[in-house]
């Protein structure tokens, strides 16, 4: 993908997100098809002379989460992503049937049941709630959690920031996690398509946004 236009705003990035549909976050296989790569050079991360970091685009996301119109989460080849309101109904229904189905009693089902009755929980919150707190657990839960988010029944509702002393946020923050149903409602989520039809609308969709794409990295950001 040729970079034809930068990035210079919260706002732009929310209107570029409206009207591509799909947008990952960092490097996506395809040449200048990220947020990372189309913002301009000032929004990019950068290390401070006194210690410490800025990074505009990373503070953008939860604004563009929580007025974008659009879900947030690790839905491209486990990497994170936005993707706008019209088409995430589609793309929820294609990703349902294909990845592996959640079977009662199992750690996937443990939780989604944890989430639906606490509504939104940050990971370690969610981790902690699910007994997941040995050795070695953060890493193991956190397959789970990716793997719930590629099957896109879990997606992130804002980010959460600790506070200094003088009340400022500082870190890179934790995501606040929930179910699509919860975060959008059932109804939003509807589709009347076919799970290979939805597929066919979004390939064609990125092939016409990414004309310079293969056919096979667009299969694998939607895949």
């Amino acid at each position: 993908m040729t970079k034809e236009i930068e990035l210079h705003s919260c706002a732009d990035l929310i209107d570029y997100v409206s009207s591509t549909g799909f947008l990952p976050l960092l490097d996506s296989g395809i040449r200048g098809y990220s947020a990372e790569e189309l913002v301009d050079e000032d929004c990019r991360y950068v290390t401070l002379p006194g210690g410490g970091w800025d990074w505009p685009l990373w503070k953008w996301k939860g604004t563009v989460v929580r007025e974008g119109n659009c879900a947030y989460g690790k839905f491209f080849n486990k990497k994170a992503g936005f993707i706008s309101m019209d088409w995430f109904p589609d793309f929820l229904n294609y990703r349902r049937s294909v990845c592996p189905g959640i079977t009662d009693d199992s750690i996937e089902e443990t939780i989604l049941m944890v989430l639906r009755e606490q509504g939104s929980m940050i990971t370690r919150e969610l981790r902690a709630a699910c007994g997941f707190t040995g050795p070695k657990m953060r890493s193991k839960f956190d397959g789970f959690i990716t793997r719930l988010q590629m099957s896109c029944h879990i997606v992130t509702e804002d980010f959460v920031y600790p506070v200094d002393r003088h009340n400022h946020e500082y870190g890179w923050g934790w995501s606040l996690l929930t179910t699509p149903e919860q975060l959008y409602g059932k109804e939003r989520l509807m589709t009347d398509h076919s799970p290979s039809e939805s597929f066919t609308l979004m390939f064609g969709h990125l092939k016409d946004e990414l004309p310079e794409a293969e056919d096979a990295q667009i299969n694998r950001l939607l895949r």
